[in-house]
Parts: structure tokens; sequence; C-alpha cells
């Protein structure tokens, strides 16, 4: 490390000060300076861009999660956050929530012991040295220690910056639902995954004071219960997902990377470096992301191109676009629109800007009747100004199998037939998570992988921009 530029050599130091510097001396000023180094973590913590987005979404979120790979930092950057929020002491460039006064919150793990060793180390250090983790020595006014867990803490009271004083509580999971209920509090951290029912009553202690929830972990669970509250479209409830990779992770070298994603077990690494729900032989496709990616280009004109629609309400409206390279049978995924709650009109007004000659495959509960005008839902997308097509999308011998659809958009993804523009990021989201259970799928964040499969049933339809084509009829044998 280079030597800062106020460093000066012993050699250059006053007469009467030579010799002065004895090697006892300069050790005992190394293990001061080490001890206050310590006790200043907090300020000195920088979050990673991953890391700062998870902070700026409290602003915004009442339930968040940070779901990350092994040894990323996930439970570092919690422990920062909920430092300051203990305390009040907020640097300039926090861009998160944040309270004027004292607060109480809880932190919890699987265990009691595995408690001690991530969450109360990250806050407090190691036991024997309190005050040299995230919550400043000087912060901490006393703490009492949990029965029968050696080292182990119940709770800390803290000094807030307003005057007050913060109560910090440690929790585990394995006690049960019932020591969950009763308090009243601002914050819950849960650190590694909660079960459901734990995690909603943590959730229910912050519902008087408007506090929030969040949780860090690598899901080695898979699709569970809370995985699934935070899809497919967390934002519509007041949840919010950071999703963190080993290359997230700025402490890494490329090659140390390598190293750690070649020790784990091929079907854990998706979880442990990514942060993706293990999902093992349940993927529904399971190929590498980067088997499909392909860097954004400009499309010809005289390349077909065809959207698919996936009606939802509950669940989100998707919408693709896929443009279809015919010279070689290369399907390029190239825009995508996920909304929930949306109408046809508010969906329609981001999707005519697509192309108003772009024509649209649609599934069945296409033909389901709106209730108070009597149309069914493809004509009042229609009335919209989008160009449906004439019949819900099946294939050309009139088959419409959700299996059949499946093999063609996997079959096209072995061979580098199906690509993906990089940056569309949902699309990628659902294809990590899309998985079957005893053999059948998950109708869980699904729905952009539902709107390419009837657009790829129907590419036979697809077009061009009006300066490039002839008037079509379209029918279901195809174009004529």
């Amino acid at each position: 490390m280079a030597r800062p530029s106020n460093f000066t050599p012993k050699a250059s130091l006053p007469a009467e000060l030579q010799g002065a510097i004895t090697p006892e001396v300069a050790d005992a000023l190394k293990k001061e300076a080490a001890r206050l180094l310590n006790e200043r973590t907090l300020d000195l913590y920088r979050p990673y861009t991953k890391q700062l987005a998870f902070h700026t979404a409290g602003k915004s979120f009442r339930e968040r999660l940070l779901m990350a790979g092994n040894q990323l930092g996930k439970t570092w950057s919690a422990g920062a956050e909920c430092a300051m929020h203990l305390t009040g002491e907020y640097p300039e460039w926090w861009p998160g929530r944040r309270f004027d006064k004292p607060i109480a919150m809880w932190a919890g793990g699987v265990t009691s012991e595995a408690v001690r060793d991530t969450v109360q180390r990250v806050l407090m250090g190691r036991f024997g040295q309190f005050g040299t983790g995230m919550i400043p020595k000087r912060a901490i006014v006393e703490t009492s220690s949990a029965r029968g867990i050696a080292e182990a803490l119940d709770t800390v009271t803290v000094n807030h910056k307003s005057g007050g004083q913060s109560l910090l509580g440690f929790k585990s999971y394995e006690k049960g639902r019932e020591k969950w209920q009763g308090e009243t509090l601002d914050i819950v951290w849960f650190d590694e995954e909660p079960p459901l029912e734990i995690y909603m009553e943590g959730l229910t202690r912050t519902n008087a004071t408007n506090g929030f929830a969040m949780m860090t972990f690598t899901p080695l669970l898979g699709m569970s219960e809370v995985v699934q509250l935070f899809y497919p479209n967390p934002t519509s409830a007041g949840r919010h997902i950071t999703n963190m990779t080993i290359s997230d992770a700025e402490h890494y070298t490329e090659e140390r990377r390598q190293e750690i994603i070649a020790s784990y077990p091929i079907h854990e690494r998706d979880a442990r470096i990514k942060g993706i729900p293990m999902l093992g032989s349940g993927r529904v496709f399971p190929l590498p992301e980067t088997a499909i990616t392909v860097e954004p280009f400009a499309i010809p004109p005289h390349w077909p191109q065809i959207g698919g629609l996936d009606f939802g309400w509950d669940h989100p409206t998707a919408a693709v676009k896929l443009a279809w390279d015919r010279e070689t049978d290369v399907v390029y995924v190239i825009a995508t629109h996920r909304q929930s709650e949306a109408t046809p009109a508010a969906v329609a007004q981001t999707l005519r800007p697509w192309g108003d000659w772009l024509p649209w495959a649609w599934p069945h509960d296409g033909l389901q009747h709106d209730r108070s005008s009597g149309q069914t839902v493809a004509d009042l997308y229609r009335n919209e100004r989008l160009q449906m097509l004439e019949e819900r999308a099946m294939f050309e011998d009139g088959g419409s199998g959700v299996e059949a659809g499946i093999l063609e958009m996997l079959q096209r993804m072995q061979a580098g037939r199906l690509k993906v523009f990089a940056h569309l990021g949902d699309w990628f989201e659902e294809f990590r998570v899309y998985h079957r259970k005893d053999g059948k799928i998950v109708k869980v964040a699904d729905d952009l992988m539902s709107a390419t499969r009837y657009a790829l049933m129907c590419l036979r339809f697809a077009s061009t921009p009006r300066k490039w084509n002839k008037p079509l009829r379209r029918n279901l044998s195809g174009v004529v």
C-alpha cells in the first residue's frame, strides 16, 4: 500500500525524539490504532452497488428481501443498516429510510447458536470485544445474556442520536411462532430464511409503527412459500427483492470467483453464487443463462416480428416481442413488459409504440367475457388498437398444449435457435425460477414465459413493418 503524503520517516524526526519510538512503544501504538479502527466499523462501511439498491428500497417498500449467494456480504450490509437505525447515525450518502427517534427491533436466525455466530457478531463484535461490530462501542449502553446459550445475548440497549435509547432483541426460529408474538416493533430482520408463519408473525409486529421487515438469505430451500411472496411482481404488494450474485461482490478477484464457483456442487451453484432459488432437476429449462443470452442489436427491418400476451390482473399481464431471422431460424426475445392490476387501456399504451402493425398472439382465456362490457378480453385489446390474431394461440396443427409449447422453447434453446437480449432482466428472473413440482409446472412467476410460448406457437403469423409487407390475411393455416 502506498504511504500517505504526510508520512515522516523515523530518520527525519528531531534529534531529541530519536530513539524515543522503541519497539515496545511502536507495538502499543499499533494495538491502539487497531482498537480505534475496529470500533469504527460502521463509519467505514461502504456498500456495493447491489447492497446500495437494497438500502435504497427501504425508503419505499415495507418488505425487502436481499437474496444472495453465500459469503457475498448480505448479512454485513443488513447489519450496517440496522446499526444506523438503532443509533440514528446516518452517513451523508445514505439513501434509505431514516428514524429520527429511538427504535425497537428484533434480529433473528435459525437457531440461537447461529444468531450468536452471525447476526450478533456482525452487530456487536465477538464476545468480549463488544463495540467492534457495526454498533459503535460508544453507543452501547448495556447488554443482557440469553439463558442456556454460552456467549449469546438476549437484548442490547443502544443510545440513539436523538437522546433516547433503542432496544435490540435477538430471536431464533427454533423457538416457534409463539416467541415472535406480543411486542410492537419498528424493524424485524430475518437473517436466513424463516418459516412463513414466523415471517408473517414478525411482520405483524411492525403494523402499528409503520415499520418494516427485511430478510437476507441464500435460497437453498428453493421456491418456498416465503420466496413465492416476492414473485412474480413484488412491488405491487409493497415488497422488493434485490438479487446479488458473486459478480456483484467486489471483494473477490475474478480468479477467486472461479475457484469458489468450482467448489460448489453443480446443483447448488445457482443458489450459492447467484442467489437463485435452488430447483435442481425441477427446472423447466435446465440450461445456463449464457446459452441463450445475446447482447442487444438493431433488428433488420425485413425480419418478421410477433408479440405474445399473457392476460392477468392479480398476477401481471405480460408481453414479449419476438424477432425472427428466417435464414437461420433463430428467434430473438427483444422486448418485454410486465404490469399488475392494469387495464387493457393501460397495457396497450405501453405496447402500441412497439409497432401498430405488430400481430399479437394470445391464450384461450382471451375468449372469456368481461363482466361489465360483455366483450371478450381479446376484443378489449382490439379496441385499444392492438392487432390481435383472429384465433387464440395454437400450433399449425391446431394443438395448444402447454407441454408442446415448452418443448418447442426448450428445443430451440438447446439448438441455439432461441436467444434473449441480455438487458431483459425480468425475463431472466422468470427463466431462473420456472420449475416443476411433482412433474407439473408451478404457476408462479411464469407470465413472460407463457407470453413467449404463445408467440412461438404463432410464429408463422409474424409480420414486418408496413413499408416492408403486403396486405396479409391470417388464418389457422398461416399467412396467405
